[in-house]
């Protein structure tokens, strides 16, 4: 379950991947912390460029780092290290890091701004920082689009879900100035997100989110009659290149104050 989590997430978040490396510039000697890093697709491709530095990833699941230790192990990295933890309270060593990067992983700490200056104290003075967050609940289709095919008749409850905590830009900023952050941008990243090749591959991997599957053990009409709202959806989001759906994501840089 947890490699085919990890192939589902890697495919789904491919064009992201790109802006977030290429807004990362890890540099041959930098020590890189990976925060919420699954099963370690980032992590890796800083630790092919970091050849004469280290990255660490961090993550809650075990699971999804055994796969990212096998991974690293397949492709004969050496420069990586996996920790277990929440990075929100993790006993980072202080004034360690170059560079912090994270594909969507620092949306869902129940104290972000512990979080924030706990990661703020790892990172040396003038260290950098890229994060891929999402943007409004409302300016992402694909959560909205799985929502009314799960309940057509909800109505929005008004309270914000943590994926998309840090979707105002002035919250976001305010929690990383305060963490000893400065110099830090908002640059609008608007690509599809990759559901998979056909609507039954798509549909396969819908079935597993946690979302989908407390909706259906919930659901007051007949489980076949949602999936098939469900499966309905998906089709019509079929394009030439699979099933892909509007998204709309803030890529955040920063630099760690001097002092």
């Amino acid at each position: 379950m947890a490699l085919e989590c990890a192939d589902f997430y890697d495919a789904e978040l491919a064009r992201h991947n790109r802006h977030l490396g290429a807004a990362a510039r890890v540099a041959i000697r930098d020590r890189v912390l990976d925060i919420g890093c699954g099963a370690g697709q980032t992590t890796r491709e800083a630790a092919r460029v970091a050849v004469d530095g280290e990255v660490v990833g961090v993550d809650t699941s075990d699971e999804m780092l055994e796969v990212a230790r096998r991974r690293c192990t397949e492709d004969g990295l050496r420069n990586v290290a996996f920790e277990q933890g929440d990075a929100q309270s993790h006993p980072f060593p202080a004034a360690s890091f170059d560079l912090c990067i994270s594909r969507f992983g620092v949306m869902f700490f129940a104290d972000p701004a512990a979080a924030f200056a706990n990661i703020g104290r790892a990172m040396r003075p003038g260290a950098r920082l890229a994060w891929m967050v999402w943007q409004s609940q409302e300016r992402n289709e694909w959560s909205g689009a799985i929502r009314q095919a799960l309940n057509p008749q909800s109505m929005p409850s008004g309270e914000v879900p943590m994926a998309f905590s840090l979707g105002d830009p002035a919250v976001a900023a305010d929690l990383l100035s305060a963490a000893g952050f400065m110099s830090i941008d908002f640059t609008e990243v608007h690509e599809p997100v990759f559901y998979g090749p056909n609507a039954d591959a798509a549909f396969d991997a819908v079935s597993r989110f946690q979302m989908v599957k407390e909706a259906l053990a919930r659901a007051t009409e007949p489980p076949a009659k949602v999936s098939q709202r469900l499966r309905d959806m998906l089709e019509a989001h079929m394009t030439t290149e699979g099933v892909l759906f509007d998204s709309r994501a803030w890529l955040i840089t920063a630099r760690r104050a001097n002092g």
